[in-house]
């Protein structure tokens, strides 16, 4: 075993020795992130009276160096930019300084196949890809047409000698039915398993698979999800990361001699949000770390950080800030009101209490000083 250091990731590493001549290992670290949505308290806060613009950057303060570290960060816009009126529930739609707000903080890809996805119909659909288009922030999930998503489909994605291919689905957009030709790539398990083999056929070192699904509020995966998971898998797919019930699931993986095999995330809960609810307040971003070694990648670990949305008054104003839960728990003081920290502190009891009894091969990543440290479990 060696002990090896990747971005602010400190990972332990159990891989057979270089032979003679061969090549050193190629690493990357991916880091997902849950819902990112627009609830009308958010678009109230991050309003600016006195200039008549939006601003979302200071939301990411305190997670930004978190994805920038990483190599590739991902997460999923659970709203539309379809232009104004701005509104959050039920028919989101969010100025794009959101999206700006995203990409300033270190995502390089926002997933949109999501149940919100056609809030704003299919116009709606085209001016948010024509927004993120703008801004260079690559996207999957939904498309302007059909040749779009058949020239674009599978995402691909090239770091470090490492080649992976992102696709995105939803159970369903809320009953909206999405006229042509805009399209919203919906859970078809026949379909799933041919992007999967075009995605092979490309040149793909792993298949990743963004899935929203499952039941709100429920902290633990349902039937469906695991028929869905179980298919997905037979498929071919690498990696299934999961959202859509705003609260935290379990993380589970299997391991053999060549590192991690099938991790799925059945959800990764509210990354940020106005749901204040009882575990409906943060998530957990989840980092996994990718070795090529020769012709071969493997998955080499597997971890989450817990997030907290913060909410404190300031200048008059409700502020909306996501808190990684363990460089605050210590830190009572930092808080506005004790009950901040109380609610912060019972949805991290609720995530431990759940996910130390649920997960495998997923541990807890937290800080500690001037790095972060994975908890082996």
């Amino acid at each position: 075993m060696r002990f090896l250091k990747v971005g602010i990731f400190v990972i332990f590493l159990l891989l057979p020795r270089l032979a003679a001549g061969q090549e050193a290992d190629s690493v990357i670290v991916l880091m997902f992130a849950g819902d990112i949505m627009g609830h009308d308290g958010q678009i109230a806060s991050a309003y600016d009276d006195s200039t008549g613009t939006y601003c979302y950057d200071s939301v990411f303060n305190y997670v930004s160096s978190l994805l920038s570290a990483a190599d590739i960060a991902i997460g999923n816009l659970e709203v539309t930019l379809g232009g104004e009126p701005y509104k959050g529930y039920p028919a989101f739609s969010s100025p794009i300084e959101l999206a700006v707000a995203c990409r300033n903080a270190g995502f390089d890809i926002l997933t949109n196949a999501n149940n919100h996805a056609a809030d704003r119909g299919s116009k709606g659909i085209a001016r948010t890809i024509r927004a993120l288009d703008s801004l260079n922030i690559r996207h999957t999930g939904t498309w302007v047409s059909s040749e779009a998503r058949d020239t674009l489909s599978p995402l691909m994605i090239n770091k470090n000698g490492i080649r992976l291919a992102l696709l995105s689905y939803t159970y369903g957009t809320n009953g909206i039915v999405v006229p042509p030709p805009a399209l919203v790539s919906y859970i078809d398990t026949i379909r799933i398993g041919d992007d999967i083999r075009a995605s092979v056929n490309g040149g793909a070192d792993l298949v990743i698979v963004s899935v929203h699904w499952g039941t709100e509020y429920d902290t633990l995966p349902s039937l469906e999800q695991k028929q869905t998971a179980a298919a997905i898998f037979r498929s071919g797919a690498d990696i299934i990361i999961g959202s859509h019930p705003h609260v935290i699931q379990p993380m589970i993986a299997s391991v053999d001699s060549t590192g991690l095999t099938e991790p799925i995330v059945w959800s990764m809960g509210n990354f940020i949000s106005n749901q204040r609810q009882k575990r409906r307040d943060g998530g957990a971003m989840v980092s996994l770390e990718l070795t090529k070694r020769g012709n071969k990648v493997f998955i080499t670990e597997a971890g989450y950080i817990l997030t907290w949305v913060y909410t404190p008054a300031e200048n008059g104003k409700r502020k909306f800030y996501i808190l990684p839960c363990s460089e605050f728990e210590d830190n009572p003081e930092f808080f506005q009101q004790p009950g901040d920290y109380d609610a912060m502190m019972l949805f991290v009891n609720d995530a431990r209490r759940l996910l130390n009894a649920s997960n495998t091969e997923f541990g807890e990543i937290i800080n500690a000083g001037d790095m972060w440290v994975r908890m082996f479990r």
